[in-house]
């Protein structure tokens, strides 16, 4: 059997699409998927697909959804020798399948060997097994259901991590010198996300090595109004930094393994390491900042 949650949900048996039609019998075989090989409690299942206003016969209706999904799934399962595909467990049911059979778990795996190759200074096998985690993505996760309040941490969850082994992809290739092919993506990024500062310094970094120095003084200064024009903030002192050292040829790769951040918005620092910037443009005096 094989899932795949990275994307519009799909299932298949024996490389035969299998995926459930009904959309709420799909919906709960997606959450048993993301917490595969644990119980889940019923009332989790009727919370995610009714809220807090489910309907009486919920918990019969539940039940029909997982008699549906045992039943399409039976065949394959008894031809494996093994017990039923869903299990009940009180205080709910328990899905068994394989981690290797579900994209999202494959996608986890990959991208923290990756990271630890990274870290271990291998950027050639980092940058490999991270490209083979992204690839496994096909759009946003379970994207043609609407997820409740259970679903919903661990679509945020994938997706934090898949922002984290974009970066370490990042990082991974301009230690490998891959700064020309590096650019048209960076520069996606930063349009993307125009306030994450990131992107916005490996695009400089990336341009810098390249010998467009001039861009990469254009990409900060684009960065510097963006900021200004929408928070009224600076960049940080290490974009200011990074602008100083393109301005002398200074700039150097990444060589470290710590330079892998947790997403940084500009507007969370906004009261911490920026200055506010008055109404001519300049830098308002510390006591001015009220």
């Amino acid at each position: 059997m094989k899932f795949r949650v990275l994307g519009p949900f799909e299932s298949s048996i024996g490389g035969t699409p299998s995926t459930p039609s009904a959309t709420r019998v799909r919906w709960t075989l997606a959450l048993l998927l993301l917490r595969a090989n644990q119980v889940v409690d019923r009332d989790c299942i009727i919370q995610e697909l009714w809220g807090e206003n489910p309907p009486r016969r919920a918990v019969t209706t539940a039940q029909t959804y997982i008699y549906h999904l045992r039943k399409m799934y039976l065949r394959f399962a008894g031809q494996l020798g093994e017990g039923e595909f869903i299990e009940t467990r009180p205080p709910g049911y328990l899905l068994r399948c394989e981690e290797s059979e579900i994209d999202a778990f494959v996608f986890e795996r990959l991208s923290a060997e990756g990271a630890a190759a990274y870290a271990a200074g291998d950027a050639e096998r980092a940058a490999r097994r991270l490209r083979q985690a992204l690839a496994l993505w096909r759009g946003p996760v379970l994207a043609d259901i609407t997820a409740g309040p259970v679903l919903t941490p661990h679509i945020r969850q994938l997706e934090e991590v898949r922002t984290r082994t974009v970066r370490t992809r990042i990082l991974a290739d301009l230690r490998l010198g891959r700064h020309h092919e590096l650019i048209p993506e960076l520069r996606l990024a930063a349009a993307e996300y125009p306030f994450d500062e990131w992107f916005h310094e490996q695009l400089m970094i990336a341009l810098s090595e390249a010998g467009r120095r001039t861009e990469a003084l254009d990409a900060y200064r684009e960065l510097q109004r963006t900021l200004d024009q929408n928070l009224g903030i600076e960049p940080s002192h290490a974009l200011q930094q990074l602008q100083h050292d393109v301005l002398v040829g200074a700039v150097r790769r990444p060589d470290r393994a710590k330079e892998v951040v947790p997403h940084r918005a500009a507007h969370g620092r906004a009261g911490q390491r920026h200055r506010r910037r008055g109404p001519e443009g300049q830098a308002r005096p510390k006591e001015a900042q009220s």
